[in-house]
């Protein structure tokens, strides 16, 4: 079965699932419950986008863009406020971004954040970094071990093997590293350390060897197998054109991988351009129904219906749906008689950074453009590693590159002299930046804002979030520890800075928190498998269900949640327990 052949706008037909989101998690969840032969509705609210025929920028060089890929300010201003703040936004890819003028929300009054979306098919998992990292042992005990929030309702051991399968299907590069704060991964061959990175490496197991820096892991197909390429995927070709877009498949999306899996079993429907208002809830029951939508181009509504709805409309998408879901059982958003919906938002804390000139290596250079760069995991990963003046700690991420004809348009010149020198390297550089925790705190919370409606009728969205002095203590002492490492190591004219009071909350993109797991219904909304603790059928599987961040990027463990839950989820319905 084709993709195309299996959209849908209106239907009266019952599904077994509906699955809300078609990112990452909702691309898992549709590929593993059709394999299982369940007939499932996956509900986007954005456009329909088909893998490689809407990469409509692909290929095409900066030059034959009008501003050279850059959007213009009036436009920037007028529509993309917020998303041109995210790295991977500009003039080739600024469509799989929405459009902040359509898609407004509201901060209390001295905080701010940054919601970067991507509403189509395949959602962010077009435009994200595809770092694929496992939390470990000592992330799931972190709550537990300090009293900073809930304790989370699985350890490691309950996700290994669940990490492992989405591993081997996604593809993901990187070593075996065999540090206990890192677990190691089924994983292809990592991609390459060019020479600085490799002597720095030297140089820092030399002088700090409990900060062992590794080649980041990623979900590119270093040296693709069998499996990979028998559906259609084959080797990254380094190009740096991930954001477009990759009709190689050599990155894991929900079009290159799990959507084709999905509507190959013939249980696939799809239905876009619809906005989720609210779940449908039967209180005699206690079950949830199914769905109310909004149609996105003439706002008239409809409802599909379902035994089972899966959230996975990404952590502020599910809770807003959930917050707007009410009814006399749940006046205050549905499955939340916890009253902890919309609290203990987090993101992650990428705001320090250092780095310097390296010297030394004049005849050395690199080809291609590698999809990732070197990682210092955490090294403060439990109680007694903690620093005295703040707890938990940070990863680094990083890198050596040397100076090209870009770094030109900061320099003033004319001429022959000026065009020769715009064939010669530069410097080489390398450099750190921060990769921390933030703490899961009560008071970071979201809402909807009492009388802000947005284009389809519904209540805005509504933050209150900001970081704590935990957060801006670790960005301080995260700039003077790379400053003394990197000085350590021989690197020249090293500066560092801290960006907390420039970079609010949402700016790493990792939004999690807000339906939270928990062993006890009193002060959680989910299960230990991602379901929710007052409805049996509702299961929420993206970052909302987080206990806490971390310091690695989330988006492996959401698919490895994602996988565990359907698994659960499937069982149940068999034994009619659902």
């Amino acid at each position: 079965m084709q993709v195309n052949d299996i959209f849908v706008k209106d239907t009266q037909q019952e599904f077994d699932v509906l699955v809300i989101g078609s990112g990452v998690t909702g691309g898992w969840a549709a590929k593993e419950f059709t394999e299982r032969g369940f007939k499932v509705l996956m509900v986007e609210r954005g456009r329909k986008v088909e893998h490689r025929k809407d990469y409509i920028t692909e290929g095409k060089g900066p030059w034959t863009f009008a501003e050279r890929t850059k959007v213009n300010n009036i436009l920037t201003q007028e529509q993309h406020p917020v998303q041109s703040k995210c790295y991977a936004f500009n003039d080739a890819t600024k469509h799989f971004f929405g459009n902040d003028r359509d898609l407004p929300y509201s901060t209390e009054k001295n905080t701010d954040f940054n919601w970067i979306r991507g509403n189509q098919l395949g959602g962010k998992s077009l435009t994200w970094h595809r770092q694929s990292y496992r939390m470990s042992e000592y992330d799931f005990n972190a709550n537990k071990a300090d009293g900073h929030g809930n304790d989370w309702p699985i350890r490691y051991k309950d996700l290994a093997t669940w990490y492992q399968y989405v591993e081997k299907h996604a593809g993901i590069s990187g070593a075996k590293d065999g540090l206990a704060q890192l677990p190691d991964g089924d994983t292809l061959p990592p991609f390459e350390m060019n020479k600085v990175e490799l002597d720095l490496q030297k140089q820092l197991a030399r002088y700090f060897p409990e900060r062992p820096m590794v080649m980041g892991r990623t979900a590119h197909l270093s040296v693709p197998t069998e499996y990979h390429m028998s559906h259609g995927r084959v080797m990254c070709q380094a190009r740096d054109e991930c954001h477009k877009g990759c009709s190689f498949g050599a990155y894991f999306s929900t079009q290159s991988s799990t959507l084709p899996f999905a509507a190959a079993t013939g249980n696939l429907t799809i239905a876009v351009d619809s906005i989720v208002h609210s779940v449908i809830y039967d209180e005699k029951t206690n079950r949830v129904k199914g769905v109310r939508v909004i149609d996105d181009k003439d706002l008239s509504t409809r409802e599909y219906f379902a035994k089972v709805v899966f959230l996975c409309a990404s952590t502020l998408g599910s809770t807003q749906i959930m917050l707007n879901s009410t009814s006399r059982k749940f006046p205050n958003g549905i499955a939340n008689t916890s009253g902890v919906l919309g609290h203990y938002l987090m993101d992650h804390n990428y705001n320090a950074n250092a780095g310097g000139i390296v010297e030394g290596f004049d005849n050395e250079y690199y080809s291609g453009r590698r999809p990732t760069g070197i990682y210092v995991p955490n090294f403060q990963f439990e109680p007694s590693r903690y620093k005295k003046h703040y707890v938990r700690g940070y990863a680094l991420g990083g890198g050596a590159s040397r100076g090209n004809w870009k770094g030109a348009e900061q320099k003033d010149g004319i001429g022959a002299d000026y065009k020769a020198s715009l064939t010669r390297p530069g410097d080489w550089y390398f450099g750190f930046y921060a990769q921390g925790e933030m703490l899961p705190r009560f008071d970071n919370q979201v809402t909807l804002h009492p009388t802000n409606k947005d284009k389809w009728g519904m209540p805005q969205l509504h933050f209150n979030v900001q970081w704590s002095e935990n957060e801006k203590l670790m960005m301080e002492d995260c700039a003077e520890e790379c400053e003394k490492m990197l000085k350590k190591v021989g690197v020249k004219h090293v500066s560092s800075r801290v960006t907390t009071d420039s970079n609010p909350p949402g700016s790493a993109i990792h939004e999690l928190g807000t339906a939270r797991m928990g062993r006890d219904k009193k002060d959680s909304i989910l299960n230990g498998y991602n379901q929710a603790h007052d409805i049996p059928n509702l299961f929420v599987t993206d970052g909302a269900s987080y206990c806490s961040s971390a310091t690695v990027n989330p988006s492996l463990t959401f698919m490895a949640l994602t996988v565990r839950a359907v698994d659960f989820c499937a069982q149940e319905m068999k034994q009619r327990r659902i």
